[in-house]
């Protein structure tokens, strides 16, 4: 038996009819009778197409200013029977009610209201009641009805109707009654979430619309995706299609670059989620170079990130150097020409929006979702804890490695100076370790400590790092402090002519 069923009759029933028009004149052509409500009734009756009120159906008007339209046993009988049901097919006769075979739906805009910045009245308008219900009955019965629940589904079903001669198959109506749920779940999650936002009850809930199958995941061997509007992060120049690894490393860049947003021309490199390279300078140029210094052999395939615009110099600079990716937030027309010579480059525009300030990853069985970690040390948060006190150049280095050890896998160490990082210890278990991890890298680079900064993402149980600090040549010290042997670290500063400042603030990052 055929799982073919031919449309004879829908229901339309939408917000914006962008698109709605060739569906309509095309259901018109296949003999299909419309029924309709409001706006999108008056819509189809200016094409010239005839259409049946809801309301002679119902013998019932819209009430209480339009927010009951289709609450009706008339409506939703026509959707929920089971054509296959004799007992349904005898109650529809009895009580006369039409079969409705397909269901056209387009929801109220909420997430947009929302992110307009309404009125709290205006957002509650526009939570949808008789569109969600006319979706959820729609998508149950799919045996027997299509449901289009999205503008970007149209296309899709006027192709269906239109190679089909007006049928649809049971593939084809199962396949439409998942996208609807999905509609129906993304939606009553962000009414959920906006409610929650004051609320604080204790469930999660993320729903994502847009996703993309990449190659792989970390390794060849795992399947890989990504879910999010990366359009509305991105103008993608050039270049491959971003991987699972690049998406992180692009992530981290983005996040280290957001701390230096209104600052002198900075430029970032990045590896694994870490920089190797970060410099503060007159120019762009200089930035990239000096940025480059910090490690030129980790550059190699890195992640390149400007906090302004790159010019044809800088362009000409970056080209002899492999890597995957380069973001600013606009290029010279020259640069781009320079920086599209190799195939498979990425060159990213980053767009200034608004990214979320919480942070969520998969744990054992479940999730952890915390605040992102948004606060940057600055100049008033410091305590003076010993008698060196930090020059004005010192100052500006110690917060200059704040910034880059908050981004940098704990157990972290950073050293900089004259606004460039010199080495960083990264993602190990002891800072002790961390620390002397640092003090090679420096040495391996040719990087003069003496006189440079060092920042730590958590205190100093003991004096030993601020000892070993101060025999590679750093003479200051940014770290939170709240150790229960504080002062033993403070003594040994303070014998040596080191100065150590306190943030109070711990940036570990896992």
């Amino acid at each position: 038996m055929s799982d073919l069923k031919q449309a004879k009759s829908a229901l339309i029933s939408v917000f914006s009819k962008d698109g709605l028009e060739p569906i309509v004149k095309k259901l018109d052509e296949l003999g299909v009778t419309i029924y309709s409500t409001g706006g999108t009734e008056k819509f189809i009756k200016d094409l010239g197409i005839e259409v049946i009120p809801v309301e002679d159906v119902t013998s019932y008007p819209s009430i209480l200013g339009g927010r009951v339209k289709t609450l009706h046993p008339k409506v939703f009988g026509g959707i929920l029977n089971r054509q296959d049901h004799e007992g349904d097919v005898e109650e529809l006769k009895q009580y006369e009610i039409p079969q409705l075979d397909i269901v056209i739906v387009d929801l109220y805009p909420f997430e947009k209201t929302v992110a307009s910045g309404a009125s709290e009245q205006d957002i509650i308008e526009k939570i949808d009641i008789g569109g969600i219900s006319l979706i959820r009955a729609a998508a149950k019965n799919f045996k027997d009805v299509i449901c289009v629940s999205s503008m970007e589904d149209y296309a899709e079903f006027l192709e269906i109707i239109t190679a089909q001669n007006g049928e649809t198959s049971l593939k084809n109506r199962k396949r439409f009654a998942a996208k609807a749920f999905n509609v129906s779940s993304h939606y009553d999650s962000a009414i959920f979430n906006y409610f929650n936002r004051t609320e604080e009850i204790e469930a999660f809930k993320v729903s994502e619309q847009k996703g993309q199958t990449l190659r792989y995941g970390e390794n060849p061997h795992q399947k890989g995706y990504f879910y999010g509007n990366m359009d509305e992060m991105f103008d993608k120049l050039h270049g491959k299609e971003l991987s699972y690894n690049n998406l992180l490393d692009v992530d981290a860049a983005v996040n280290l670059m957001g701390e230096f947003k209104n600052d002198d021309p900075t430029f970032a490199i990045l590896k694994h989620n870490n920089a190797c390279g970060v410099a503060t300078r007159p120019t762009i140029k200089e930035a990239y170079l000096d940025a480059l210094a910090g490690d030129p052999v980790s550059a190699f395939g890195g992640i390149l990130i400007a906090n302004t615009e790159i010019d044809a110099e800088t362009a000409n600079e970056i080209h002899s150097l492999f890597c995957e990716v380069v973001i600013a937030p606009s290029y010279s027309e020259e640069a781009l020409e320079v920086l599209k010579g190799k195939k498979n480059r990425i060159i990213l525009v980053q767009k200034d929006i608004e990214l979320p300030i919480t942070s969520v990853r998969t744990c054992l069985n479940g999730v952890l979702v915390q605040d992102k970690d948004l606060k940057t040390d600055v100049l008033e948060d410091l305590s003076y804890e010993t008698n060196n006190k930090p020059t004005e150049n010192e100052l500006k280095d110690l917060l200059f490695a704040s910034k880059i050890c908050k981004h940098t896998k704990s157990n972290t160490i950073v050293f900089a100076k004259n606004q460039q990082l010199c080495a960083s210890g990264t993602g190990q278990t002891s800072r002790v370790d961390a620390l002397r991890q640092a003090i090679e890298k420096a040495k391996s680079f040719s990087f003069d400590l003496h006189g440079a900064a060092m920042a730590s993402d958590a205190f100093f149980p003991f004096p030993d790092c601020v000892e070993i600090a101060d025999k590679a040549g750093i003479t200051a010290v940014i770290q939170p402090g709240g150790s229960i042997k504080d002062q033993l670290s403070i003594d040994y500063c303070n014998e040596n002519n080191v100065a150590m400042v306190f943030t109070g603030t711990r940036h570990f990052k896992h």
